[in-house]
């Protein structure tokens, strides 16, 4: 594989340095920010040599419970860490990753179909860092996305998905009330993607939510929960059911890579109903989004066990 390293002011220069240099068949292994813009690596295959992939870190787990024998007789014995309610763990018999997929609901990030995206969810959920990961995969896929927070309460809020936004050679409208959300997304090319990040909402609070429900009508958008891993159980639970019916129905679990316990996102998604779509999994603005699906999370939740020395 060809590699090469690339520096410009923005994401949208990188990317047509990149395609002038590679082609359009290059692949992004990474991209970070630096002092002068930002800097992105990108390769090609050279065809008679093999490409190289970081490896999945679940990809092991993945393949173990593919070949392991499946359970009939009960739920799998390491799930009993994860705190799932009782009749949710009832349900996980067999192989897990055709358990999970007949009990939790599963799809693909709603495709607007031309309205706007909005991020809803609790303070503190990762709203503002998903907004900026989609954001980051439509750049890198040319497809340069219409971005608005509505966030322009809370201290700092605005300046953190700027700091995104301006490294990707995106603007950032920051609306401060619903009719500005409409204004704002107005502007917007026929066909443009839009991503609303919204502020953090109490769903038990009135105030909060006819608030939330306002700002969603102006942008005619589509509501996508996104929620932590490592909450309370039923306190994940009556989130998912509160969020559900301001119109959610599909769910981002943040934090998947620093949870240890899951038993709140499956708890989460199947009282919603919720489907669960990506999973975050990271800091990075670039590679912290993954499509969730039954085969990743099962994995996720029983990994293998690591190998034990065997004394000679």
């Amino acid at each position: 594989m060809r590699l090469r390293v690339f520096h410009a002011a923005n994401m949208a220069e990188a990317m047509r340095l990149v395609r002038a240099e590679l082609g359009d068949d290059a692949v992004i292994l990474s991209s970070r920010a630096v002092g002068s813009g930002v800097e992105v690596t990108a390769g090609l295959d050279a065809g008679d040599e093999p490409m190289l992939i970081p490896p999945d870190p679940h990809a092991a787990g993945i393949a173990a419970l593919a070949g392991a024998p499946a359970l009939r007789h009960g739920p799998h014995p390491a799930l009993m860490r994860h705190n799932l309610p009782a009749a949710l763990l009832n349900r996980l018999h067999g192989s897990l990753p055709e358990a999970l997929a007949a009990t939790i609901p599963f799809a693909p990030l709603p495709d607007a179909g031309g309205r706007v995206l909005a991020l809803i969810g609790p303070p503190g959920a990762g709203k503002t860092l998903t907004c900026a990961k989609l954001a980051t995969r439509l750049v890198l896929s040319g497809r340069a996305p219409s971005v608005v927070t509505a966030d322009a309460a809370r201290a700092g809020a605005a300046e953190q998905l700027a700091a995104f936004t301006r490294v990707l050679g995106v603007t950032l409208a920051v609306a401060a009330n619903p009719a500005q959300v409409a204004r704002a997304l107005s502007r917007r090319e026929a066909g443009q993607p839009a991503i609303l990040d919204t502020a953090g909402c109490d769903p038990f609070d009135r105030a909060q939510v006819e608030a939330l429900l306002l700002t969603l009508r102006a942008a005619e958008a589509v509501p996508v929960l996104v929620l932590p891993a490592g909450l309370d159980v039923s306190e994940a639970t009556e989130l998912a059911r509160a969020y559900a019916a301001l119109g959610a129905r599909a769910m981002i679990p943040t934090r998947l890579d620093q949870a240890r316990r899951l038993g709140s996102v499956l708890a989460a998604a199947e009282a919603g109903p919720l489907a669960l779509c990506e999973a975050g999994i990271g800091p990075g603005a670039a590679d912290g989004l993954i499509p969730l699906t039954p085969d990743w999370l099962a994995a996720r939740l029983c990994p293998p066990e690591p190998a034990k020395d065997v004394a000679a």
